[in-house]
């Protein structure tokens, strides 16, 4: 048997490629073993490294050990098309936690596809229905009647963080699976960067998925979930980030900001509130509270509905560049099975436990799609409400 200590020489390009893929320097990878920085140093001079010491690289960068052993560093892709509209250069290298989100979000969906099917459940009819010929006015109603939404559904709930539930289960129970994670998986110490991307979606008539990163502020998740619908109805799977709501230079991103802005703020209605909202302290603040909006999505929307002009928006718009409402998710506390319900949503769930309960699907592949194991994935029907 070989022995684990045993020195091989790999190419230190691809040494240096898996510790600038993590996003760390010398110094914090060596931390990460922990080892003298030296020794981080003569891997990426020399390739010489022990099985053992490659075994852990790989798994403190999060990179494939397959790809240590690869002779140049690979050329790796995000699976998805990327929308991202950043004002500062084209999008970095995509983060390993980036990446095995993307990869484990596709997992869900073909399996939930599959099962679908084979229950013989029918397509999705409002999933690519629609199309950039259309009028953004047009998708967002669309979107409204596919939900079920009446006219201020968002005045008509009483914080940000409860309109955002609402729709969230709104899309959960007309057959979208939804994930607000601001983590890798359950993993607590792989943190999500809303800097990188605030949300995705995957396309299909069967399993459409939404994916939010629930590291970002609660006003930001709304838009993100919006955006991220209007993207499954006029069927483009993408990846977003947005730079500040101002107008994407990709025509679909720039037609999915108008759907997602029309449907959470109607032109109409905010037409007729307006000249009552224009007189308070703070009008941007009202219209945001009215409709459950940012400050800033308000203050877009009545740019681009001409009720306030360029110079009016823009001498605001340092008071609230980069306002949300509340703090960011950590991700990390709060009561257990509220989290989980976000990061695995219900139908989904109940598909994966029914699943595991009939024996169409392993425990094994039931705990990997669900990230809980045991005791807690037997607990989850009834801690999460979902009756089998």
């Amino acid at each position: 048997m070989t022995s684990r200590r045993q020195q091989i020489t790999l190419q230190p390009e691809v040494l240096r490629w898996a510790r600038e893929r993590a996003g760390l320097s010398q110094v914090e990878l060596a931390k990460k073993f922990p080892i003298n920085v030296d020794r981080v140093t003569e891997w990426e001079e020399t390739g010489k490294i022990s099985i053992a010491q490659a075994d852990k690289l790989a798994a403190k960068t999060y990179t494939p050990l397959g790809y240590l052993y690869l002779s140049v560093p690979p050329d790796e892709l995000l699976p998805i098309r990327d929308f991202r509209t950043r004002g500062d250069g084209p999008p970095k290298r995509p983060s390993p936690d980036l990446l095995d989100t993307i990869y484990q979000m596709q997992r869900r969906q073909a399996w939930m596809r599959d099962f679908l099917i084979e229950d013989e459940e029918d397509p999705l009819p409002f999933i690519g229905a629609y199309s950039l010929g259309d009028t953004h006015t047009k998708v967002a109603d669309a979107m409204r009647a596919a939900l079920h939404l009446a006219d201020g559904w968002a005045e008509q709930r009483p914080s940000w963080h409860n309109a955002l539930s609402f729709l969230r289960d709104r899309l959960d129970e007309v057959g979208v699976m939804v994930v607000f994670n601001g983590v890798v998986g359950n993993n607590t110490s792989r943190k999500l960067d809303p800097n990188e991307f605030q949300g995705f979606a995957l396309v299909d008539e069967y399993a459409p998925l939404i994916f939010v990163n629930n590291a970002d502020f609660i006003a930001a998740r709304i838009f993100t979930l919006a955006h991220e619908a209007a993207h499954l109805f006029i069927g483009e799977t993408g990846l977003t980030v947005f730079d500040r709501l101002l107008p994407a230079d990709n025509e679909t991103e720039r037609f999915c900001n108008q759907v997602a802005a029309e449907f959470l703020v109607p032109q109409r209605a905010l037409e007729e509130y307006w000249p009552a909202a224009r007189n308070r302290d703070n009008p941007y603040q009202a219209v945001a509270r009215k409709f459950k909006v940012s400050a800033i999505v308000a203050a877009r929307r009545l740019l681009d509905l001409n009720l306030v002009d360029r110079d009016t928006f823009w001498n605001s718009y340092d008071s609230f560049k980069g306002q949300g409402i509340g703090k960011p998710s950590s991700s990390g506390g709060g009561d257990f099975w509220n989290t989980q319900r976000w990061r695995i949503g219900p139908r989904f769930a109940a598909a994966v436990a029914r699943a595991a309960k009939e024996g169409r699907l392993s425990y094994r592949e039931a705990y990997s799609l669900t990230d809980l194991k045991g005791d807690t994935f037997d607990q989850m029907p009834k801690k999460m409400g979902i009756v089998l």
